[in-house]
C-alpha cells in the first residue's frame, strides 16, 4: 500500500455519529479509527511517551497495514539543540518499535526558533538517529525556505534518506475569515515548498472548515500525489481541521478526489463500512 490517508488524532468525541457509530466509547475510538482510515499521526507522543504497554495495545487494536506516524517528543526538539537529545530520542525510537509493522515514519517538528544556523546540529542528529526507523523533519523557522538554505536542508535530508514534512496551511491564511478563531494553537503560516527527499512523503494538510474552500489547494495536491505515487514515492496524508469535527470528512473528499482523477491509491476502508457522500464534480 503506497497510499495513506488519515487524521492528526483517532480521538475525538464529537465524531461520535459521523465518523464513529453512534454509542460508541472513548476506549473504542482506536479500534473504530483504525477500521475506517489507514494512518494516524498520534501526535499524543509530542506531549508524553507512552509506556511500552500501551504501545503493545495500540498494536494489537489495530489491523494489518495501519500506520502510526507519531510525532517525537517535544522534550526532544524543543530544548534547543538536538545533539545533548540523542540519548532521550534513542530511548524513544526503540520503543515505538513495540508497534511492530504498524510503526511508519516519526517525525521531528522543529520550532520556529530552530534556524539554518543549527543545520551542522541537524545533521549530528540525524546520522545518530536516522538509522532506528524511517524519520521526517518538519521545519518553521523562516529562513529555512530561503532558496540556499532550502537546498542545504534537502541535502542534508537526502543524505540520510529523511523525509520533509510538507506543511500546507495556505487554506486557512490565504481563504476569507480566520477559521483559527477558537483554536488552542494557532498553526504557522509558512511557505509550502513541494518536494521529495526520501522514498516516502509525509504531507499535513490543514484544511479549511467549508469543504468548497480547500478545492483549488486540494486539485494542487491530487497532482503531486498522483505523480509521486506513479515515480515509486510512499504518500502518507494527514487532514487537519481548525473544526476538528470536519477533518474526516475533508480527508474523505481528499480520497474522493484522488479516485475521480484514476490516482493509484486503494480503496478507503471507510467507504466499505458507510457509503460515502455524493460526490461532487472534481474541481
Amino acid at each position: 500500500m503506497n497510499f495513506r490517508l488519515g487524521c492528526a488524532i483517532w480521538a475525538y468525541k464529537e465524531w461520535v455519529g459521523d465518523l464513529f457509530p453512534p454509542g460508541s466509547r472513548a476506549a473504542e475510538f482506536l479500534q473504530l479509527y483504525s477500521r475506517r482510515f489507514t494512518a494516524v499521526e498520534g501526535n499524543t507522543t509530542f506531549y508524553s511517551v507512552p509506556s511500552a504497554d500501551m504501545v503493545q495495545r495500540w498494536a494489537t487494536e489495530t489491523p494489518p497495514g495501519f500506520k502510526f506516524c507519531l510525532k517525537l517528543p517535544r522534550d526532544v526538539t524543543h530544548q534547543g539543540l538536538l545533539v545533548p537529545q540523542i540519548p532521550r530520542a534513542i530511548a524513544f525510537l526503540e520503543q515505538m518499535q513495540g508497534l511492530g509493522d504498524r510503526l511508519g515514519p516519526i517525525f521531528a517538528q522543529l520550532p520556529p526558533s530552530y534556524s539554518p544556523a543549527s543545520l551542522d546540529d541537524l545533521s549530528d542528529f540525524l546520522t545518530a538517529c536516522a538509522t532506528k526507523t524511517p524519520l521526517a523533519v518538519e521545519v518553521r523557522h523562516s529562513d529555512w525556505f530561503q532558496p540556499s538554505h532550502t537546498n542545504q536542508l534537502n541535502a542534508v535530508l537526502e543524505k540520510f534518506g529523511v523525509g520533509r514534512v510538507l506543511l500546507d496551511t495556505r487554506p486557512i491564511y490565504e481563504c476569507p475569515g480566520d477559521p483559527q478563531l477558537n483554536s488552542e494553537r494557532r498553526k504557522p503560516k509558512v511557505p509550502l515548498q513541494p518536494t521529495v527527499t526520501a522514498n516516502f512523503s509525509l504531507i499535513r494538510y490543514i484544511s479549511h472548515p467549508e469543504q468548497e474552500m480547500n478545492q483549488r489547494f486540494l486539485a494542487e495536491w491530487v497532482t503531486h500525489v498522483d505523480q509521486w505515487l506513479r515515480q515509486g514515492t510512499q504518500i502518507y496524508f494527514f487532514v487537519h481541521c481548525p473544526v476538528e469535527a470536519r477533518s474526516p470528512a475533508n480527508a474523505r473528499h481528499f480520497q474522493q478526489l484522488l479516485e475521480q482523477h484514476g490516482a493509484p491509491i486503494p480503496a478507503l476502508p471507510w467507504d466499505a463500512i458507510a457509503p460515502p457522500p455524493s460526490q461532487l464534480s472534481l474541481f
